[in-house]
């Protein structure tokens, strides 16, 4: 009889549990998944990147069609309308077919799904729907939610003060949706909202939107957002919202804010509130102190670097340890997780995870910040705008610029910053090559297809070295 009832046993079936479980199964290995939800893919496939992606997307066919870009282009439409059911239901049949194809992908690889809540019991043993399960190596993949603001009380059934997933499910464009956080998921579905006719007004704490980009993207950000209509309450604090009741029924949300170091307190009137401040790591209720973890300050389970915890057997990724929330980051460690757990070598670089703004324009980046890095030592910036690129400037998507970051001395490429309409797909190039440790002159001397976005890239690398060829 086996001395435990898998070899590995994933807690959370989000992107880096998922993954997990099925490189663990392909390498061998005996293993289940365990999952709360009623479909897999966690937070990212069911209620995140997914469905918001799929209203991006429906959100700027309307407006292209909308506001005469299709038009300009010749295509001439007459009267648009919009048709929310039909937009939201198009979000549900992608979410469903990729949570459906995860399905699949567990059948295919012989992972057993077991629906529930585990919890640890003793080192080796959790308890999932009132069965106890023992593995020989457990992964931690439980993922995170929402952080809550105090005096402003989310209910997204009733649909006035939602989160990032009541936001994807309003049956109602807003008529002024105030969203609380200038990060990347209230930006986007701000835009969502702001293409669909919505009056967006941003409310951030600190003085600049997207903390942690680099800043001359922030700055540049802010502009095209305030170009595009949203109005940005900068250093700026929520600190209480009321319902506004026409009978029994909200009709609208009162907020109370001030400035962030404090001062008078005004009112701001909204049809809508997204509250959108951050996530917190999901800890709670899985019974650490039953096997000896004590989460950090912040909530997460630290981890060495193959992503062993402190206790025997026990292994955590993604978004409950240090480091970006990031899906992708959570895929690669579920990958490496599962590799290391196998006997094999699993290694994720975290010094190149790109992260990806899916507004219109896109902001992406990978590597150091101009700010992080000149803290590091001398550098050359190279940057090149999208309004010279040719492939940008016939598409009419002259917004934004290509920014690379290099070693004064060694040339090598720190960081990578890009503000343009396919800057999720043009920020790939840029990990690659630092994960293979280029210089900008290998990338400038790299042929790039033309007319493309991409060849904004190479004259940015050019341009470190003060020579690019379009501007």
């Amino acid at each position: 009889m086996a001395e435990y009832d898998y070899d590995v046993l994933v807690i959370g079936a989000g992107p880096g549990g998922y993954v997990a479980a099925i490189r663990a199964a392909q390498l061998g290995l005996k293993v289940a998944c365990v999952e709360n939800r009623e479909t897999l893919g966690g937070t990212c496939l069911n209620v995140g990147c997914i469905p918001s992606k799929a209203l991006l997307h429906g959100s700027e066919l309307f407006d292209e069609a909308a506001n005469g870009t299709l038009a300009k282009f010749g295509v001439k439409l007459g009267s648009v309308e919009l048709d929310l059911p039909q937009m939201q239901a198009e979000k549900a049949l992608a979410v469903k077919e990729l949570t459906g194809g995860i399905a699949f992908l567990f059948k295919k690889n012989k992972v057993t799904w077991l629906k529930g809540k585990a919890k640890f019991t003793a080192l080796h043993t959790v308890e999932i729907a009132g069965e106890t399960v023992t593995a020989r190596d457990i992964v931690i993949a439980t993922g995170s939610s929402v952080t809550p603001l105090p005096g402003v009380m989310v209910d997204n059934a009733a649909g006035r003060i939602v989160d990032s997933t009541g936001a994807l499910a309003l049956d109602e464009v807003p008529s002024h949706l105030v969203v609380i956080g200038g990060g990347v998921i209230g930006l986007e579905l701000g835009s969502v909202w702001r293409r669909l006719g919505a009056k967006v007004t941003v409310v951030e704490f600190l003085d600049q939107l997207l903390p942690g980009m680099d800043g001359e993207v922030r700055k540049e950000s802010a502009k095209l957002f305030k170009k595009q209509g949203m109005e940005l309450r900068l250093s700026t604090k929520v600190t209480g919202a009321q319902l506004k009741l026409n009978g029994a029924k909200a009709d609208g949300v009162q907020l109370a804010l001030e400035p962030s170091a404090g001062g008078a307190v005004e009112t701001l009137d909204a049809s809508h509130v997204l509250v959108s401040i951050g996530r917190r790591p999901n800890t709670d209720g899985l019974g650490l102190d039953a096997i000896g973890i004590t989460p950090n300050k912040r909530g997460q389970i630290e981890t060495a670097s193959d992503f062993h915890t402190a206790v025997e057997g026990v292994w955590a990724i993604g978004d409950v340890i240090p480091g970006p929330m990031l899906a992708h980051k959570a895929e690669d460690e579920g990958l490496a997780v599962a590799e290391n757990i196998a006997g094999e070598t699993g290694i994720v670089n975290h010094d190149v995870i790109p992260s990806v703004v899916y507004t219109m324009p896109e902001i992406a980046g990978v590597g150091l910040t101009e700010e992080q890095a000149k803290e590091r030592g001398e550098i050359k910036v190279g940057k090149f705008p999208m309004m010279a690129n040719s492939r940008a400037k016939t598409n009419r998507e002259g917004d934004g610029f290509v920014k690379v970051i290099a070693d004064a001395k060694t040339d090598r490429v720190l960081g990578v910053w890009i503000i343009a309409s396919l800057a999720g797909t043009m920020i790939a190039e840029a990990a690659l090559a630092m994960e293979f440790g280029a210089t900008s002159e290998d990338i400038a001397l790299t042929c790039h297809a033309h007319p493309t976005h991409a060849e904004a890239l190479k004259e940015a690398a050019m341009a470190v070295r003060g020579k690019p060829i379009h501007i």
